[in-house]
């Protein structure tokens, strides 16, 4: 059934513009719907079930009182101040990105029922390499957001020290540090992950872990059951997972890849590591991996330039051109 969102505000463009973007952009099952009218907004919750209201920080409690909703949230124009009997509240004059995770945050504390994105279970794209110091992360940024100009995408790091959210010079609340402890309580799922989930142009990410005793903590079966619980229940097309050498059995993780892409280089100690990796899928029982694993020599910038563009270059400048021709050839 339809779960309805419902944003009551006097400021219509306000109302309107948030409605649009959220139901554009959000990977979540809700519809939402503007409302600048009081007597239109009780007139639709008659007869339809409201799951979670919005309502401007103008708009008086009284006013509302009689209107069925499970959650009430008030969009606060100021200062946010906690008062018995209030409705909790968000900023309202932020990021729709930043409302819409501290709404999932505020309704994830209630008990509800499980909630599943309908859709298509997302392919799962990795991108690992035994190699070091070979692109690999700057070729999985380049391609999550290529692929997230047309297709619903999350950035999924499990590298240590991933330093992309310094690249994009953003501050977050939670990690993916966050999203394991809900997953290994068993209460994750698709509006807990949007209760911490991030935007960079198009492309949806969840910030990297912060603690290198978070990561190693992970055990690959772990890293694969989580990228596909978000494939199957979040409503994304493509999940870019970044393997790195910190989960100490990569196998699950890659197991649970439709594809692999493993950037290389040529030179004799490089060479050396790839030969080992066969070898060890060879040993292991995992041979059949060599059959979706893609290996690429990735064109080396010939200018780094400098790091708050780091992100456009990488788009735009001859790694983008490389993936834009590899993506073509890819089902």
């Amino acid at each position: 059934m339809e779960k309805i969102m419902a944003v009551y505000d006097v400021d219509a463009c306000y109302a309107e513009r948030f409605a649009d973007v959220v139901n554009q952009r959000a990977k979540m099952p809700f519809t939402v719907i503007p409302f600048t009218s009081l007597e239109v907004l009780k007139d639709y919750a008659g007869h339809h079930a409201i799951e979670i209201l919005l309502v401007g920080g103008s708009i008086l409690p009284k006013q509302i009182e009689g209107i069925k909703a499970e959650t009430v949230i008030t969009l606060a124009e100021g200062e946010i101040v906690s008062a018995a009997g209030s409705y909790p509240s968000v900023y309202k004059y932020q990021s729709t990105d930043s409302v819409v995770r501290e709404v999932m945050a505020y309704y994830c504390e209630k008990p509800q029922s499980q909630f599943v994105a309908i859709g298509k279970k997302a392919r799962i794209i990795g991108v690992y390499s035994p190699v070091s110091r070979c692109l690999k992360t700057s070729f999985a940024l380049t391609m999550g957001q290529q692929l997230a100009r047309d297709h619903k995408v999350l950035y999924l790091s499990f590298e240590l020290f991933a330093g992309f959210t310094r690249l994009i010079d953003s501050e977050c609340k939670g990690d993916l540090s966050d999203v394991l402890y809900f997953f290994r309580q068993d209460s994750f799922g698709i509006l807990r992950l949007r209760s911490m989930v991030y935007n960079w142009k198009d492309m949806d990410y969840i910030p990297p872990i912060k603690y290198p005793q978070d990561l190693e903590q992970l055990t690959g079966e772990e890293a694969a059951h989580l990228a596909e619980r978000v494939a199957g229940e979040c409503g994304y097309e493509y999940i870019i997972v970044d393997v790195g050498q910190a989960i100490c059995n990569i196998i699950p993780v890659l197991l649970s890849c439709h594809k692999i892409f493993m950037p290389v280089k040529e030179d004799c100690v490089s060479s050396a590591r790839l030969e080992e990796f066969t070898d060890y899928l060879r040993l292991s029982g995992q041979g059949q991996l060599e059959d979706v694993i893609q290996r690429v020599k990735l064109p080396y910038h010939s200018s780094f330039g400098r790091k708050d563009t780091y992100m456009e270059q990488l788009l735009w400048g001859e790694l983008g051109d490389y993936v834009r021709k590899l993506l073509k050839g890819m089902p």
